[in-house]
């Protein structure tokens, strides 16, 4: 289920704010935690366990940018869920653009977790959301999958 953050880590979204996105992604300890939440954008961190994947996925009317910053993957996408007929190796410094309608996942390959950050242009979390697993996102009931 999704938690709200307590403290230092609430969603700052609608206030000025400037972050060490490096330092916050690779602190990050949780499958997803919403930062930034505005009326047209919003960031989140990510860490994915080794063979983990951020969940095969699609969003509607909303692109999505994502920056690797530890580990490794295998991007793939598609116009379907089972025609993911793109499919890239991905890296620390690796940057992926994902359009609005367009099936996605990335999957951990490499032996330490895999730590991104993603920006989603609309919003496409609840504001200061946080899911501590990829099971917590997958049974929240105010995700889209």
């Amino acid at each position: 289920m999704a938690k709200q953050y307590a403290g230092v880590y609430d969603d700052q979204g609608t206030k000025p704010w400037v972050v060490d996105i490096e330092k916050e992604t690779l602190d990050n300890t949780n499958f997803r935690t919403t930062m930034w939440t505005g009326k047209h954008l919003q960031m989140t961190v990510m860490e994915i366990p080794v063979g983990g994947d951020i969940g095969l996925e699609v969003h509607h009317g909303v692109d999505q940018f994502l920056r690797i910053e530890q580990g490794t993957g295998k991007c793939q996408m598609g116009p379907a869920e089972d025609d993911l007929n793109f499919e890239v190796d991905v890296k620390h410094d690796s940057a992926v653009f994902v359009p609005d309608g367009v099936w996605h996942n990335i999957t951990n390959t490499g032996d330490e977790p895999l730590k991104l950050y993603t920006i989603y242009a609309a919003p496409d979390h609840e504001p200061g959301t946080v899911h501590e697993t990829q099971e917590d996102a997958e049974s929240d009931p105010n995700e889209e999958h």
